[in-house]
């Protein structure tokens, strides 16, 4: 697909830390007047809002970044899938014609005050959770997820290496990052292998950061490519999402490995006309270290069992086959619900990740993830060059 219809027109971020001493509110303000001002449009310019993650109303963006009274609100599912499945959302609204500019936007004060032990309340299947799960000590996504990676291992040999080489790739890329939380404290696998387990056979360093922050995209369905702004528009290329086998479960699931992304995938690539051998440069939701791995697989990138080999490779690194998560991802970026992932993708297709740049890249591919692995696919390319 060479022009596509929903263009990303701008991206923006507040900062990433531990305490932002501010409001949800003002971090999403924040997130959202630099992507638009990324974007050369005006707050009157957008027609649709989605405020994603369940942290955020539509009304505190209109008081906060002055929107239109009439916009037109969107609300993804509040799990990790939520930030990307958000583009999928806006782009359905800007195809329908109702608006031309939508704003999606996520901020949460995800270390500071609403931790991950007050989140997983939201997650769907409560009455697994109640009365299955927690009874026995079963409470938390390290847990529900360390089992799909532990089943991993004994059916495809899946080492620990792997999950260290994927630790130490997003910290490495942290330090190329300077809005990266972990930017300035690089890790040996001296730091790995001392690292505290969390959960068999996840470590302290294998799990993805809480993070105060906010981060903002705008998509657009207008005609822009003549006009000096217009010119880095990023085209999306396609979008696909779907749930896995008993969405509300993991345990009765017939395949473990199978998730919405190995649906996901496939119907991506096939709407644009691609497959994954197009992808330059990939941004996976990167919860844990084994989910890079898991999602390498199911969305094509591998094949099942060959994820292990390929990442030790150094694959996932600066100038191997498939840069994944330049920016230090989730595990050393910050946790901003993969909707950071959508902002690294542009800056590397406009050419503007400065330290960081993948070389010469024509198409990216993010995931997403959540809940009991709801998955989605968005693949975006560089304006002339797909």
């Amino acid at each position: 697909m060479t022009n596509a219809d929903i263009q990303i027109a701008g991206v923006g971020a507040s900062a990433f830390t531990r305490a932002s001493g501010v409001s949800v509110v003002s971090l999403a303000r924040q997130a959202a007047c630099a992507a638009l001002d990324d974007a050369g449009l005006q707050a009157s310019d957008v027609g649709v809002v989605v405020p994603v993650g369940g942290s955020l109303f539509t009304e505190d963006l209109i008081a906060a970044v002055a929107l239109r009274d009439d916009v037109i609100d969107l609300i993804p599912p509040p799990g990790g899938n939520g930030g990307l499945n958000a583009v999928g959302l806006g782009q359905l609204a800007l195809r329908s014609g109702a608006a031309d500019i939508a704003l999606i936007v996520f901020a949460r004060n995800g270390r500071s005050v609403n931790r991950i032990d007050r989140r997983v309340a939201l997650l769907p299947g409560q009455q697994f959770r109640e009365l299955l799960e927690r009874p026995y000590g079963w409470v938390s996504p390290a847990q529900w997820y360390a089992m799909i990676a532990q089943r991993h291992m004994a059916l495809h040999g899946t080492t620990v290496d792997a999950l260290a080489e994927v630790a130490l790739t997003m910290r490495a890329h942290a330090q190329l990052n300077p809005a990266a939380m972990m930017n300035g404290r690089p890790m040996t696998r001296v730091d790995y292998d001392r690292s505290p387990t969390v959960t068999d056979p996840y470590r302290v360093l294998d799990c993805s950061l809480e993070t105060d922050g906010a981060v903002a995209v705008v998509l657009t369905s207008r005609g822009r490519s003549r006009t000096r702004t217009g010119a880095r528009d990023i085209p999306l290329l396609a979008f696909a999402s779907a749930r896995p086998q008993s969405p509300d479960d993991l345990t009765n699931r017939e395949d473990w490995m199978r998730i919405g992304l190995s649906a996901a995938a496939p119907a991506a690539y096939e709407s644009a006309g691609l497959g994954p051998s197009d992808v330059d440069t990939a941004m996976i939701y990167d919860c844990f270290t084994f989910e890079v791995i898991h999602q390498l697989e199911e969305a094509g990138f591998c094949a099942r069992g060959e994820a292990d080999s390929f990442v030790r490779s150094g694959a996932l690194r600066l100038g191997g086959l498939l840069p994944t998560n330049t920016h230090g991802g989730l595990l050393s970026e910050g946790h901003l619900l993969g909707l950071s992932h959508v902002v690294e993708a542009v800056r590397q297709l406009r050419q503007e990740a400065f330290g960081r740049q993948v070389d010469d890249p024509r198409v990216a591919a993010v995931t997403g993830w959540g809940d009991w692995g709801d998955g989605s696919m968005a693949l975006l390319g560089r304006p002339g060059a797909v």
